[in-house]
């Protein structure tokens, strides 16, 4: 048994219809961002965010800027491989406060400006996207980040709605393998990225959810035997849709997996090994260690979360269509578990 396959979007299309309800024309997925974000309506249930994340030598560098409806709240992140030091900074901004600037185009600028926090994704309409963070207290030191993303032209990348129902549905943008170069600067210290072998992973999301969330997140971007691999995949809040974000991607070519991914770990201890693998099928077989556990906890009045953000390696196969097997093999990445009532 296996699942049915998706619907294959081929041109530009909008979300959402006139009334802001779900455009059923958009279910499906594409291989490029050609899916409008045009949400409206629904008041105090939209999300938006744009969340990168980029793979160095030395250091795995993230952030986000993302509008709930009743706030906008960034964040930045930072681990070291080597010394595994770890520090995250988050501000949380009222709706009473200057909105940041969200698009309805995937590859576009959204910038945060905050006292505490300046964050600019800077998009150039072509190749580009810089990403400038500046945060004058960072773990009491100085945090400065300027890196360029590059979007080669001939790339795929994994665009898909996912429907829940009319009024609660997500358009996920997840942007793989994208070459990065420049520097962050952590009080004395500069790491150096390299496009060669530093890449980034967008995460762009935009919808109307329920109330009441959970979902797993598995994703890798890394220089893999001289070709570019990516790793994407999602569990528990696509079940039953019709629809899933499982993908992987190889020198920028996407082989969209049309089945359900099952992720098993122990919840009392998310350190110990994880295993993502296809429901039906032996298309995807992976292990999950990890050897850092982010946790993000929020809990406002409104909104709770928890995230438990895992780094570590990927060891398995992923399969293409024609059957042949990829070997994925001590692959740099992460795995998450989020909770959310928002």
């Amino acid at each position: 048994m296996v699942q049915h396959a998706e619907n294959e979007i081929l041109n530009t299309i909008k979300l959402c219809d006139a009334k802001g309800n779900l455009n059923p024309a958009a279910i499906g997925y594409a291989r490029k961002p050609l899916i409008q974000s045009n949400l409206k309506g629904h008041f105090m249930r939209k999300k938006k965010w744009n969340y990168w994340c980029v793979y160095g030598d030395d250091l795995m560098f993230s952030a986000a800027i993302s509008h709930l409806d009743y706030a906008t709240v960034c964040f930045v992140y930072v681990l070291d491989y080597e010394t595994q030091r770890f520090f995250e900074k988050t501000i949380t901004m009222s709706p009473l406060g200057k909105k940041p600037k969200m698009s309805e185009h995937v590859l576009d600028t959204t910038i945060c400006n905050h006292s505490e926090m300046k964050i600019q994704f800077l998009y150039d309409g072509y190749q580009e996207t810089q990403i400038t963070v500046t945060i004058p207290d960072f773990d009491g030191e100085l945090l400065h980040a300027d890196l360029t993303i590059h979007h080669l032209e001939e790339d795929e990348s994994l665009n898909v709605v996912i429907p829940w129902n009319r009024q609660t549905f997500q358009f996920t943008a997840k942007h793989h393998t994208l070459p990065t170069e420049g520097y962050v600067k952590i009080g004395d210290r500069r790491y150096a990225f390299d496009r060669r072998d530093s890449y980034a992973v967008l995460d762009y999301g935009r919808g109307v959810w329920p109330r009441e969330s959970t979902w797993n997140w598995a994703m890798a971007s890394q220089r893999c035997r001289n070709h570019r691999v990516g790793l994407n995949f999602g569990g528990q809040w696509t079940d039953g849709t019709g629809m899933t974000e499982n993908a992987f991607f190889f020198d920028g070519k996407m082989t969209k997996i049309h089945e359900d991914v099952i992720f098993k770990y122990d919840e009392q201890d998310l350190m110990k090994p994880w295993t993502i693998q296809t429901k039906f099928s032996n298309d995807v077989r992976l292990t999950f260690k990890p050897f850092f556990e982010r946790v993000a906890k929020t809990d406002a009045k409104l909104v709770q979360s928890t995230v438990h953000q895992l780094f570590g390696y990927f060891e398995g196969f992923v399969k293409f269509e024609n059957g042949q097997i990829l070997p994925i093999r001590q692959m740099l990445g992460a795995s998450e578990v989020h909770k959310a009532k928002w």
